[in-house]
């Protein structure tokens, strides 16, 4: 801790903020909303959990510091300071305060958002995860309430509890990362050198999630939800995923025979550029699967219904103070398994 704070300058006092409510309880920590007593400023305040450490600060929350002090962009969670409770393994982050996240709007929304205004979310989505892939970090657990909304619209990434740095070569990593519904195929199938790939395939299920109102593959196990994947996109093998055959687990299962890609019927309704870019996210094999850049090029936000300006999506002010705890709000545990 005191060499964290030596790194930071010197660490305020967690008295200097009044806490106004909590407001959810992350993967690492609880969160409040409170008050900087200095500035006047509503921020979140994110206590990180010590409980099973004894010699200081969690690898994980130490992660977490080291990632969001170097990130700067409008749509990742911004992480202020780190302030010091009473004892020394008390810390808490002071994080920027955001009214909401998309998992709770999705399970209290009356009516599902429009595609203009899933296009303005995916396009802050993609935005941040090209900054990210850019500066070498995989967010490794991207998911609806994992992004939050400020109540002018915009949309940050956070929880950067699993995210890591990586460089060339890759570095093996576990592959135990990413909660389930959102889990790219060479994940479930043990791949230990990991690409920026499984962030771009967890954005299709986000994007999908959001145009249908509903988890796209809600699997309630590994076995399941690969059985989910292959159902909907096909069986893969070595001519579409070369290497396939080789990864680790490949064994362990037996794949039904699925020949066809069932994404048009599931969205009948959406148009030829919005299938292909659905599609690009889904490659099964990582290296053929679209990057933020390629997505951000897409026709599917140059066509019509075009994407709402973040100032025009809706607010939700009977929800706000409840749920958005940056680095995660985990209103989607019930929604799905880790």
């Amino acid at each position: 801790m005191m060499a964290l704070c030596f790194q930071l300058g010197r660490c305020r006092s967690v008295k200097e903020f009044e806490k106004l409510n909590r407001i959810g309880e992350g993967t690492y920590g609880i969160v409040y909303r409170a008050r900087d007593t200095q500035t006047d400023e509503i921020v979140a305040l994110k206590k990180v959990r010590m409980d099973k450490e004894k010699d200081g600060i969690p690898i994980s929350s130490l992660r977490e510091i080291t990632l969001l002090l170097k990130l700067r962009h409008p749509n990742i969670v911004e992480l202020k300071e780190v302030v010091v409770g009473n004892h020394l393994e008390s810390i808490f982050l002071v994080m920027g305060y955001c009214e909401q996240d998309l998992a709770s709007l999705l399970e209290n929304m009356q009516t599902p958002f429009s595609e203009a205004q899933v296009k303005c979310i995916i396009l802050q989505v993609l935005k941040g995860l090209q900054y990210l892939h850019e500066n070498f970090i995989i967010h490794r657990d991207l998911k609806v309430s994992n992004l939050l909304m400020t109540d002018k619209g915009c949309v940050k990434i956070a929880d950067f509890g699993l995210a890591r740095a990586h460089g060339v070569p890759l570095k093996p990593m576990t592959p135990k990362v990413v909660t389930l519904w959102y889990r790219a195929p060479e994940l479930l199938l043990g791949t230990t050198t990991q690409t920026t790939g499984i962030d771009m395939w967890a954005v299709g299920c986000i994007l999908a999630e959001l145009l249908a109102h509903k988890p796209l593959l809600p699997g309630s196990s590994e076995i399941q939800q690969i059985d989910l994947i292959v159902q909907l996109l096909g069986t893969p093998n070595e001519n579409i995923w070369p290497g396939f055959s080789k990864l680790p687990l490949v064994s362990q299962y037996t794949l039904r025979k699925q020949p066809y890609n069932n994404l048009k019927h599931k969205f009948p309704w959406l148009s030829e550029a919005g299938l292909r870019l659905l599609n690009f996210l889904f490659m099964y094999d990582p290296k053929k699967r679209a990057t933020a850049g390629d997505c951000l090029e897409s026709s599917y936000f140059k066509e019509k219904p075009l994407p709402c300006e973040p100032e025009l999506m809706p607010t939700f002010p009977h929800h706000r103070n409840k749920r958005a705890a940056p680095g995660g709000a985990e209103s989607q545990a019930k929604r799905s398994k880790p």
